[in-house]
């Protein structure tokens, strides 16, 4: 697939970063010539120097046959108009566009099929706002992630001492909870993957992917630490596109706080929230933090656009008493470089708005992707095609499909149902199967296995 990338920011690398190593031509864009030298040192592509919103630049960059554009630039106008063109002049397919200002994403009209000609527009915010709120729902666990519309979820969560299943084989799961249709894909000790089977046992400190119904999820999060208690009083860094959009969210629901540097700004978001406390100062001001009572507060997020800022406020709030402290990180070499013993959870916005392009990549009929593991390793929803006898999956029973050892299946979901994937249950036409890939280069065997018949 020929792919043009508007944008060689950390968005735009990450993406390239997950695309080039998938067998896709790919053609970066972007103003600054030593960013474009540096991408085209590390990957085999090829890059345009210029305006990304420019018809001559997106000729030069080979619009006549690109199957898709990313407008991933950090501004909004520029990646709307690079749409607009790349639809008008070049009849690309598929234009993906960043849209960060909640001023455009309140307004959906403006993206609908005779408006803008935006397939789909992706949001970093939107993203981080959606993952945070998951995260409150279900306190102790480290990532939430819905699939098949929210009725099955991939959730991950550290196991415990006080765990019932810590120190215990897996399969005993199921006897303790019988009527629970939750399934444990992967767990990750000290560094290395383990692939679960029913003789595995749970030590402490593991970290413990599961896929269950959106109602079960606490009952196995009990079986693997002891059932934190709800949050209430929370406490964000950063009063930007990602702050304000989180503060919208949760204000109703939570008591929350957010601390912004800059004054205008802490004026101009302060308007705009009707229950959300606004201090203007900075989140690395110990005397500031304690006296909001810090050690009272239950969440801690550190989400400005400054990775040193977040980890400093955040490391600074844990020490100071925090319940639990999450950070934003932009730079990978950062977030692995994050002692876990100081920060309890990291985010990505580049991981999370890499899973949403990835849907639109694939080959098969593919309705959700997760990137997982700094991008190693994938969970994915894909529907099943095909009639018995014709089809790798449809009529099979699971123990017979020929699955590549770190593919494991997780749940179907069969119209409304929710289904307990065991070795003798059937794929069927139409379901949506969700799997957890262990290594992302994996993914190319499964796409062909769901393959949809007519492709």
């Amino acid at each position: 697939m020929k792919i043009i990338i508007l944008g060689a920011g950390q968005v735009g690398s990450s993406v390239l970063n997950s695309l080039a190593s998938e067998a896709n031509d790919i053609v970066m864009v972007d103003k600054n010539p030593a960013l474009l030298r540096d991408l085209q040192d590390r990957y085999d592509i090829a890059t345009v120097q210029g305006s990304a919103s420019h018809p001559t630049v997106l000729a030069r960059a080979g619009a006549e046959d690109a199957q898709m554009l990313i407008a991933v630039t950090s501004d909004d106008e520029t990646n709307m108009l690079a749409c607009q063109i790349a639809d008008t002049l070049f009849k690309i397919p598929k234009k993906i566009a960043r849209v960060r200002a909640i001023e455009y994403l309140s307004y959906p009209a403006l993206f609908a099929q005779d408006a803008l000609p935006i397939d789909v527009v992706i949001s970093p915010e939107q993203i981080i706002t959606h993952f945070i709120e998951r995260l409150l729902e279900y306190p102790g666990a480290s990532q939430v992630l819905d699939f098949a519309d929210g009725k099955v979820r991939l959730v991950s969560v550290r196991a415990r001492p006080d765990g019932q299943l810590v120190g215990r084989e897996l399969r005993e799961l199921h006897q303790h909870m019988p009527n629970v249709h939750a399934r444990i894909t992967a767990i990750f000790r000290d560094g290395a993957t383990i692939i679960p089977n029913g003789k595995v046992v749970i030590e402490a400190g593991d970290e413990v992917f599961f896929v269950a119904s959106s109602e079960e999820i606490k009952d196995v999060m009990s079986e693997l630490r002891k059932v934190d208690k709800p949050y209430k009083r929370l406490m964000f860094a950063g009063g930007g596109h990602i702050g304000k959009r989180v503060a919208l969210t949760l204000e109703s629901r939570y008591q929350v706080k957010v601390i912004e540097r800059d004054v205008a700004r802490a004026k101009k978001i302060a308007a705009d929230l009707s229950r959300t406390v606004v201090l203007q100062g900075d989140a690395s001001d110990k005397e500031l933090l304690l006296s909001e009572n810090i050690e009272n507060t239950d969440i801690f997020c550190a989400i400005t656009n400054n990775d040193e800022a977040n980890i400093l406020s955040s490391m600074l709030a844990k020490r100071l008493g925090a319940r639990r402290v999450i950070c934003l990180v932009n730079k990978m070499a950062y977030a692995e470089l994050i002692d876990t013993n100081m920060v309890d959870l990291v985010l990505s916005p580049q991981q999370s708005t890499i899973g949403s392009l990835l849907r639109y990549i694939r080959q098969a009929d593919v309705v959700q992707v997760h990137s997982l593991r700094h991008g190693s390793a994938e969970a994915l929803e894909a529907v099943a095609h095909g009639k018995r006898g014709e089809s790798e999956i449809v009529g099979q029973r699971i123990d017979q499909i020929k699955l590549p050892a770190g593919v494991v299946m997780g749940a179907l979901v069969r119209g409304e149902e929710v289904i307990q994937v065991h070795h003798d249950t059937v794929i069927e036409h139409g379901d949506h199967v969700i799997m957890f890939l262990h290594d992302k280069k994996l993914i190319k065997a499964v796409e062909k296995m769901f393959q949809p018949p007519e492709a």
